[in-house]
């Protein structure tokens, strides 16, 4: 058997992010099984019709028991109750690990648990969509997409090799960094647009009838794209703003003087001032693009090879 085929994978959760790993499990036969335990049994039932899993429980030692892959795929705020009830039943040689969007938190939460050889892995595949559930998950999600890997000091580099290599099997590019880092650069790159997104749709939800009605019949002046990035899982999201408060607080600081640095050009007409900083803004857009990473479809629209 292939050190990249696992006999027992457990997911933890099984929303957008973990059904989606389990079709690439499914569709690769990288798994000899896959239990997926949820907190509803309707999650569970869901799961058994879409075939995504050879087992269901809604008990996370359960399925933990005798897995060499866990992977929490659950809102970070149950990470230390997960975390408790896996532990004791986690085998040695087993990869934790988990797709969350802050790393630092989970480190923090999951690392006391782990017993001895028993490798925790947090990981964060950048993908994904607006929409929830494992009705909502797709092999082809990560397709071109980057993964993170923010192993603690002192894990084991073959451990962190073997789940690098899985979610590049999914198609993902990898890059391994540390936990504060990461979580940094995510104030900025996700967490950030979507507290902006939150506020302004939340801004329009306040406004007269009248007015808000037109909003929503114009929104593709620009509002369509913040109300997809606000349609995301208010659970999730109320999780990684709690869980990466530091990051994102700095972060929102920085972006709040730049506001009131655009806010006193435009009072005072400082054409100049706005127009130079729209053309180093669009420097960024390009950036983007080169980097392949502007449009949201599985594979950013392209076919591999093309």
């Amino acid at each position: 058997m292939s050190d990249l085929v696992f006999n027992r994978v457990a997911f933890i959760g099984i929303g957008l992010v973990g059904s989606s790993l389990a079709h690439v499990l499914r569709r690769d036969k990288l798994a000899r099984s896959i239990v997926a335990c949820a907190r509803t049994q309707q999650t569970l039932d869901t799961v058994r019709e879409l075939n995504l899993a050879d087992e269901v429980t809604l008990d996370p030692a359960a399925a933990a028991t005798g897995a060499d892959l866990v992977v929490i795929a659950a809102p970070h705020s149950a990470y230390v109750e997960i975390g408790k009830r896996i532990g004791p039943v986690l085998a040695p040689g087993a990869i934790l690990t988990d797709v969350g969007s802050v790393k630092g938190a989970a480190v923090r939460d999951l690392q006391p648990i782990v017993p001895p050889g028993v490798h925790l892995v947090p990981g964060h595949p950048v993908a994904g969509t607006e929409h929830s559930g494992p009705a909502a998950g797709f092999a082809e999600m990560f397709d071109g997409r980057w993964c993170i890997l923010t192993p603690p000091p002192g894990t084991d580099p073959a451990a962190t090799d073997r789940l690098k290599r899985l979610w590049e099997s999914a198609g993902m590019k990898v890059e391994i960094m540390s936990a504060e880092h990461h979580d940094m650069v995510l104030a900025m790159t996700s967490h950030l647009p979507h507290a902006i997104a939150y506020t302004i749709v939340g801004t329009a939800t306040d406004l007269e009838e009248t007015l808000r009605s037109e909003v929503i019949k114009f929104s593709a002046g620009g509002f369509r794209d913040f109300t997809r990035i606000a349609a995301s899982d208010p659970v999730m999201w109320r999780d990684v703003f709690l869980a990466n408060r530091d990051a994102v607080l700095e972060i929102l600081a920085r972006f709040t003087e730049d506001l009131q640095a655009l806010s006193r050009s435009i009072r005072w007409g400082e054409g100049d001032k706005l127009q130079d900083l729209f053309t180093r803004t669009r420097e960024i857009r390009r950036g983007v693009i080169e980097a392949g990473q502007e449009t949201p479809e599985p594979d950013f629209g392209r076919h591999r090879g093309g």
